[in-house]
């Protein structure tokens, strides 16, 4: 398995009691639903948390809870992030389950290595570059999404049975219990569940598996009420008893490959549901693929990110470098939403011309993250004026004749928005950030029928066709690909130790989320929390950049628009989370305070 050391870089703190230059837009969190009478309520949902022991940041009390437990048991930071994640598997199953995928980076306090884990869905063997195409023409996007067609072989258990081997203390039976408990039990149904299972409700209830289990009576769960998952629990068992060779290449697979290939759509429903094509032999050939981080030095740290299939960690990392010349601190906030946006929007046109699976595509991952090819590409970026879009990208194989950008642009795709992130620290000092995901909210919308999880929409991240005619697109389908994806789980080193992690939901708004999340933390010197909460704004190398309201109703939008930003309102970009070890040996568990509810970070033995 390839790891990466830590450089030595100058001391830069980043605490600091600075005024929260954006966080005007706050909101207040949320209030937590109400228990159904009988129920024990849900454990107390809190943005921020600082203590010792180690500490855990998700989108939800239940799942935070859960990764505690394992901590006061004397897990470490692994086994807390595969209970947590198994826990939003019970409570986020629209966002995450066992039926998905996702990405995994880990800082080892013992041996001070970065190191990294891939959990990526991948296509049927049987795949090609046509998978989307009948007849000629794309199959409809939504079509495609609520299909077996678009399952990819499900990555998640596999990822948590790599981190555990390799880095965990504890068995998967042990670190599954609070989520197989959870599942029995039930947990209380928030607004924001509700919600999603509103937008859901045409799709499930065409699938009886999905209907039984989150159309109770037919009808949308009520606030408050208590929803249990008993066949989710019995599949949890099962892995628990068995290992996850059950579900690649035992029973739950079979059904898995079953349900795929043959959706069990209700006879009375008028949906067609594509059946897609994996089978036995695609689970049976499924790896978590052990890779090097990306990493880049900025103002003295190192910050390390997810290399390919995901597009996180150079994405982040070439926007970074953009930027690592100018000191954004000095600038007033229109100068420096304007430079951030603008590298967001180079870093992306790079992005979308680059990136796929390394697997398939000669992915030039040093150019990408180099300083040298940074420095080509920032003389692009001008304080008096906007870049058009969609950009041409440059070519990091030759950094000196990319400071114009030459041929056809290739615009950012469509990535489902709902993922689920969570970071964990434990008192040894070791971290998680793991970003895990089904694609889109509620994913395919099919419910393995006995088995309680949702699958996965993941293969539409693919290109169904190539985004422009004539120009090498890296994210056509291929048999056993990975598609790309902007999960960007991300650890920062001071001289070596934890300084902060952080990740988010929020299809390709996942890199903008992050970078500006990381701006504000190291450079406008935001409270972490208030760095997560502060309004958002994403641009992915399209016409418009997207705002938050906070942004979209601040004197900030008619400054910019001067200089010829064109922006469109989104009424909420990403959910947060993050850690911070503190100078004093404490840890900081940061989460959002009103975005999806708000999140909920906790500690192990809280600071009074």
């Amino acid at each position: 398995m390839a790891l990466q050391r830590p450089s030595a870089h100058r001391k830069l703190p980043v605490l600091a009691a600075a005024a929260a230059l954006l966080a005007g837009a706050l909101t207040a969190p949320a209030a937590a639903a109400g228990p159904s009478p009988g129920t024990a309520p849900p454990p107390p949902k809190s943005p921020l948390a600082v203590g010792y022991g180690g500490a855990v940041s998700s989108v939800d009390p239940d799942a935070s809870a859960a990764g505690i437990e394992i901590l006061r048991k004397g897990g470490n930071a692994v086994d807390a992030a595969v209970a947590t994640a198994a826990a939003l598997g019970v409570t986020e199953p629209y966002s995450a389950g066992i039926g998905g995928g996702g990405f995994l980076v880990h800082y080892d306090a013992r041996t001070g290595t970065v190191s990294t884990l891939d959990g990526r869905e991948r296509a049927p063997l049987s795949a090609d570059k046509d998978l989307f195409v009948e007849k000629g023409k794309p199959v409809p996007f939504a079509d495609a999404v609520t299909s077996g067609l678009s399952v990819g072989t499900p990555g998640t258990p596999a990822t948590w049975d790599a981190a555990l081997r390799t880095w965990g203390s504890r068995s998967l039976a042990q670190v599954l219990a609070p989520a197989r408990r959870l599942a029995r039990d039930g947990f209380t149904v928030d607004a924001t569940f509700r919600n999603q299972t509103a937008d859901n409700q045409a799709r499930f209830k065409d699938f009886p598996a999905s209907a039984r289990l989150f159309l109770p009576g037919g009808r949308l769960p009520e606030v408050g009420s208590t929803l249990k998952n008993p066949d989710l629990a019995r599949t949890y068992g099962l892995l628990a008893e068995q290992g996850t060779d059950v579900f690649y290449r035992g029973a739950v697979g079979r059904d898995i490959v079953r349900t795929v290939r043959k959706p069990p759509v209700d006879p009375a429903a008028h949906r067609v549901a594509r059946p897609g094509d994996l089978t036995e032999k695609d689970l049976r050939a499924y790896a978590v693929r052990k890779q090097a981080p990306t990493r880049t030095a900025y103002r003295g740290l190192d910050v390390y990110g997810m290399a390919p299939s995901s597009s996180g960690g150079t994405t982040v990392a070439e926007a970074l470098n953009i930027l690592e010349n100018g000191d954004l601190r000095k600038l007033d906030a229109a100068t420096y939403l304007h430079r951030y946006v603008e590298a967001s929007r180079i870093a992306f046109a790079d992005r979308n011309r680059w990136v796929g699976d390394p697997a398939f595509e000669r992915v030039p991952v040093a150019g990408l993250t180099s300083q040298r090819y940074a420095d080509a590409r920032a003389c692009l970026l001008k304080d008096d004026a906007v870049l058009t879009s969609p950009l041409a990208p440059g070519d990091p194989r030759r950094p000196q004749s990319s400071c114009t950008s030459r041929g056809t642009a290739a615009p950012t795709p469509y990535e489902g928005e709902n993922t689920t992130h969570l970071t964990v620290a434990d008192k040894w000092g070791n971290v998680v950030a793991y970003t895990l995901t089904i694609e889109q909210t509620g994913g395919s919308g099919i419910t393995v029928p006995g088995r309680g999880f949702l699958l996965n929409n993941e293969l539409t991240d693919f290109s169904f066709v190539p985004v422009s005619p004539g120009v090498p697109d890296p994210n056509l389908p291929g048999p056993g690909k990975r598609p790309r994806s902007s999960m960007s789980p991300t650890i920062v080193l001071d001289h070596g130790r934890p300084a902060f992690a952080l990740g988010s939901p929020g299809g390709a708004t996942i890199i903008t989320t992050v970078l500006q999340t990381l701006l504000n933390h190291v450079d406008r010197r935001m409270p972490l929390v208030e760095a997560i909460a502060a309004p958002r704004a994403s641009q992915r190398n399209a016409a418009v950049t997207e705002l938050e309201p906070g942004l979209w109703n601040s004197p900030l939008r008619g400054r910019l628009e001067a200089k010829g930003h064109v922006f469109k309102a989104n009424p909420e970009i990403g959910a947060a989370t993050g850690i911070q070890r503190l100078p004093d040996g404490r840890w900081l568990a940061a989460a959002e305070t009103s975005r999806r509810g708000g999140g909920s970070a906790m500690v192990v033995r809280p600071a009074r």
